[in-house]
């Protein structure tokens, strides 16, 4: 059986914009070949002074994938807990996402991606 989830650090070595977008879409297409059906991004929010770029950039890309249908959804971490629609309907299918420690907790540095 596939493994669930899949976590991905994209802020790790401090990227530029277009390296971690490069990094975001190798790592989906692997967890995808890999049969995993739900990739957390750390791409942190932009606490270091940087002001977000990452987060921006990559956020505005899974809107254009998920826009796109190359991807089911993305919840972003301000909507990742139990009282968003999105996040509930995903939770249902996927009860053991429930121990996700960022779960509920209104972490922007995170987007849950569903394959």
């Amino acid at each position: 059986m596939a493994k669930l989830i899949k976590i991905v650090n994209l802020e790790d070595g401090l990227p530029g914009v277009e390296q971690a977008r490069s990094r975001l879409h190798g790592e989906l297409q692997s967890a995808r070949k890999a049969g995993v059906r739900v990739v957390k991004i750390i791409h942190g929010y932009g606490s270091s002074g940087v002001g977000g770029d990452l987060r921006i950039a990559l956020q505005a890309t899974l809107r254009q994938m998920a826009d796109r249908r190359e991807i089911l959804a993305c919840i972003f971490g301000e909507s990742w807990r139990t009282s968003d629609e999105s996040a509930w309907a995903l939770l249902k299918q996927a009860p053991e996402l429930k121990e996700d420690r960022d779960l509920g907790r209104g972490n922007r540095g995170i987007t849950i991606v569903v394959l």
